[in-house]
């Protein structure tokens, strides 16, 4: 596990959002969609996206990992959603690859999902491309079931997207044991 701090995003942490978020997508979905399309994303759309997103209707957040060094090193965002099973959504989970497999993703969907049982919602989905099969365990392990799909284009590519959910989101955290004097 590596030490790190969890807390909400701001706007002002919007810049290491960006870059964790380009980072990101080329090195998970390099082969899944087209090199060009990676190759385009930068770092200053990708500000005014996650701007865009704070600004959204649906009581967007985000919360974010930062390592010993105070560097953003991912980041977990939600929002509410009118959905027949669910109403809240993983909206976007990304690490730096050195960061994964050491806990980091598992905090931050924690994290989420915490904040969606304070806000009083209960259950929640996350959109994952299929070919993405590392994104595809991690969400098994932690219980999610698959439960709709759908397709993404990217350039000329379109990709199947899955949908895994949690009927009951108090199983992606645990609760704070009351302490007995």
């Amino acid at each position: 596990m590596v030490h790190l701090e969890i807390r909400k995003a701001s706007k002002q942490d919007i810049e290491g959002v960006a870059k964790v978020y380009v980072d990101g997508w080329r090195t998970t979905y390099r082969g899944l969609v087209p090199n060009q399309y990676l190759d385009e994303l930068s770092y200053e759309e990708a500000e005014k996206r996650w701007n865009q997103f704070f600004d959204n209707e649906n009581e967007p957040f985000m919360y974010i990992a930062i390592n010993g060094e105070g560097k953003i090193i991912g980041f977990a965002s939600g929002r509410s959603i009118k959905e027949k099973h669910f109403t809240g959504e993983l909206y976007a989970l990304y690490l730096l690859q050195d960061c994964r497999g050491l806990g980091v993703g598992r905090q931050l969907v924690s994290a989420v999902a915490r904040h969606f049982k304070e806000s009083g919602i209960h259950s929640m989905l996350v959109w994952v491309m299929e070919q993405n099969k590392s994104g595809l365990g991690f969400y098994k392990r932690m219980g999610g079931k698959g439960y709709i799909r759908r397709t993404s284009t990217f350039g000329e590519t379109v990709v199947d997207d899955v949908a895994y959910g949690w009927n009951d989101i108090s199983v992606l955290y645990e609760e704070k044991p009351n302490k007995a004097n």
